[in-house]
């Protein structure tokens, strides 16, 4: 029986998608909404800074290339939302400290 990944692990893998033009990394900046484990089935809801923000596509194949290298995880699903929209209150205080909030 293969273990079910854990909550951090795909926390942590997922500090490896970065936004491109803040050179922060998704969960840093808040735009991870929801983590949801069932089993080997992760599925991860996101945003972007702004739905005219053109990485979303990369950020899907990014989410599911390194939520799918963590130990147990099966299968990635990643849903696009923009309800609620991001703010910058949304980000860590070290990224807005980075980026000057």
């Amino acid at each position: 029986m293969s273990e079910t990944p854990e909550l951090e692990e795909i926390e942590d893998a997922l500090t490896n998608v970065i936004d491109p033009e803040l050179g922060l990394d998704f969960v840093e900046l808040g735009l991870i909404y929801g983590i949801e484990v069932d089993g080997g089935h992760v599925h991860v809801t996101f945003t972007l800074t702004t739905p005219a923000c053109p990485i979303g596509p990369q950020v899907t194949e990014q989410i599911e290339e390194f939520v799918s290298e963590v130990d147990g995880v099966q299968t990635v699903e990643s849903t696009m939302i923009f309800t609620p929209p991001w703010t910058p209150d949304k980000m860590s205080e070290d990224a807005k400290f980075a980026l000057g909030y």
